[in-house]
């Protein structure tokens, strides 16, 4: 059980850090910049409203759109493997209690 859950945390952990580039480019946040008409473009949108205008330093959007044009630091990539092992040992605590 314990090799099943050990495995199961990692794949959850290196699965979150593999598929986050590829969610990010998906819903718009690219290395060119914001692409139009995509999640990405209507969360800049609700955001500039919010804010009088313009989308704030440091906010949700303006930090993804950083991680999706320069990649993940290795913070973030820590804190994604970290969400993603965490994941994983939810589903193996599911898997073993069904």
């Amino acid at each position: 059980m314990v090799f099943k859950t050990t495995g199961t945390i990692v794949a959850g952990a290196v699965g979150a850090v593999v598929v986050a580039p590829v969610a990010l480019g998906a819903a718009g946040f690219t290395s060119a910049g914001i692409a139009a008409g995509s999640i990405a473009a209507k969360m800049m949108s609700v955001a500039a409203v919010a804010n009088g205008g313009g989308v704030a330093a440091g906010g949700a959007v303006a930090l993804l759109q950083s991680a999706g044009a320069a990649g993940l630091s290795a913070a973030t990539t820590a804190a994604v493997a970290g969400a993603g092992g965490a994941m994983g040992w939810v589903a193996s605590l599911i898997r073993w209690r069904s």
